[in-house]
């Protein structure tokens, strides 16, 4: 049933993604609550959101994928980046690396000291807690019997055991979890499946309450703007299947369109910057100036080292024999390589002795290939991907044309200060410690990308722009922020600034980012969105 402009909603949900199906969850829990949400991309109904290998075949596919792409990057050398998001129910989380990480303790505890009382880690840990459905069961970290699924990889390769004993050698040590607070070590992931399955936000938290009368979820929903009448967000309007419609709401909107859309939606909906808004043609409704920019994000870099005497995916996927009984082990068993994340083995270290804690991860990989769509290289190899963890480069996001169709100017802004730039030559050093430590001495492993011929602190840093590429966490475009902060979009109770009826509650919040993946610590934001809103409605 498509919906009327008689409809009148306690809550409008912009956006089913990560964000989305957790509030969608939690605010249509009461039945006295009549929730809406809108999701702009479709079902989640085709066999690669849902094997976990099948990231390969979503990511770059108009069916899965926005297919954005970056502004020109001068610190990328002039390159332009495709820039993923997801264009499904459950967005991101069903094209995604599947990997369970918060962060640091350090991150929240930052945010609490900036100002937002109730974000610190003590804060956060147990909305963490409760979405768990952990493979260990209840801990005084991990939560049992909630709806986010978490589970240990089902594969395992000898050549990854040989990298970790590598970064032990070099002073990194082996840990069994990642989400302590702290998170130096080596370890696998701990990942989003269930039983060898791809488990999305859709299926953990929006699935199992489809069935609430008081909940209506569309797809193919897009968004076109908020309409607010004497200072207050009063309804949605938004187009599907050709028509325009619009919803009114009673109680609140809560924009969950991720980093990339919910800027551009309030743009769009004539709140952000004055001039900007106004060179859009919409009506100023809120000047803020603060949408759209501290975008932040991990760039990741891909040194490759070629090896000889180990088992990777390079080899087998170049056996026709190989793949089919790759399909055949995971069709019986839900194993093997079709049940792999992106990445199996992580790595959190210091680039230098003077950070206080982890500043870099490791996305190591059995594998190697030019980029995500390009198949795998025909030679043994093992890919270790490096990111800084707190970049200090600011980039944007902002609506370029009137229609809510045409895609944003997205502008990470990449290795733009000297800090970055150090970082990015001091991960690749560590990349060349760790595969130079003897644990790896047998494979012999020579580096492919970006070259060992590359050794100047100017040439490393340019090589760093040649071989950098986003690993899809963009947050900040619409950061929390206290009264006296010019450039904050929500309060620390995640209400846009002067307006009435609107919050935002996705990754475009997050004041700084977390160090490490960031998916899960957005579904955290959004639970604890839900309980905020529904508490204001009490009083």
């Amino acid at each position: 049933m498509q919906a009327s402009g008689d409809d009148i909603y306690d809550y409008i949900i912009v956006g089913g993604g990560s964000a989305g199906c957790v509030l969608a969850n939690r605010l249509s829990a009461d039945p006295r609550n009549r929730v809406l949400l809108l999701e702009a991309g479709g079902k989640d109904n085709w066999i690669w959101f849902h094997i976990p290998v099948g990231y390969l075949f979503a990511i770059g596919n108009p069916r899965a994928d926005w297919m954005f792409r970056t502004d020109a990057e001068p610190g990328l050398n002039g390159r332009t980046l495709a820039y993923p998001r997801g264009k499904v129910i459950g967005g991101c989380s069903a094209i995604n690396g599947m990997i369970y990480m918060r962060g640091q303790a350090q991150d929240y505890d930052t945010w609490r000291q900036m100002g937002l009382p109730g974000w610190g880690w003590d804060d956060m840990l147990p909305l963490f807690r409760k979405q768990q459905d952990h493979f260990g069961g209840a801990s005084e970290m991990h939560g049992a019997g909630g709806e986010w699924r978490i589970e240990e990889p089902r594969i395992r390769w000898d050549i990854l055991d040989a990298v970790r004993d590598a970064a032990e050698q070099v002073g990194i040590p082996k840990t069994d979890d990642f989400n302590h607070g702290d998170n130096f070590g080596s370890s696998y992931f701990q990942v989003n499946h269930r039983r060898g399955r791809r488990w999305s936000a859709a299926r953990g938290f929006l699935k199992p309450v489809m069935g609430r009368a008081n909940l209506r979820v569309l797809t193919g929903a897009h968004t076109q703007g908020i309409d607010v009448e004497d200072g207050r967000a009063s309804a949605v309007r938004y187009t599907r299947d050709g028509a325009t419609y619009v919803a009114r709401v009673r109680g609140e909107i809560v924009l969950a369109a991720g980093a990339v859309g919910s800027p551009q939606l309030l743009e769009l909906s004539g709140v952000g910057d004055g001039a900007r808004v106004s060179g859009l043609g919409r009506e100023v409704v809120r000047h803020l100036p603060g949408v759209g920019e501290n975008l932040q994000d991990h760039l990741q870099l891909r040194t490759i080292f070629r090896i000889e005497g180990a088992r990777t995916l390079n080899v087998d996927y170049q056996s026709l024999l190989k793949r089919a009984l790759m399909g055949v082990e995971y069709a019986l068993f839900r194993r093997g390589p079709m049940s792999m994340a992106p990445s199996q083995l992580g790595i959190f270290a210091r680039s230098n002795p003077d950070v206080a804690t982890p500043n870099v991860e490791f996305h190591v990989q059995p594998l190697s290939l030019d980029k995500f769509g390009d198949p795998l290289h025909a030679f043994p190899a093992v890919t270790m991907s490096v990111c800084n963890l707190r970049p200090t480069s600011r980039g944007a996001v902002h609506a370029v044309s009137p229609d809510p169709h045409a895609a944003p100017s997205i502008a990470p802004n990449y290795l733009a200060t000297p800090d970055d730039r150090r970082v990015a030559v001091e991960s690749i050093q560590l990349s060349r410690r760790i595969c130079a430590a003897p644990a790896l001495a047998r494979y012999n492993p020579q580096e492919y990308l970006p070259g060992a011929h590359i050794v100047s602190h100017e040439d490393l840093a340019r090589a760093a722009g040649d071989v950098g590429t986003t690993i899809f966490h963009p947050v900040g475009t619409a950061k929390m922020g206290v009264d006296g902060d010019p450039m904050a979009v929500v309060d620390g109770r995640l209400r846009v600034r002067g307006l009435r009826g609107l919050r935002v509650a996705d990754a475009s919040v997050m004041p700084t980012i977390t160090s490490g993946n960031t998916n899960s610590p957005t579904m955290a934001i959004a639970e604890k969105a839900a309980m905020m809103m529904l508490e204001d409605a009490r009083r």
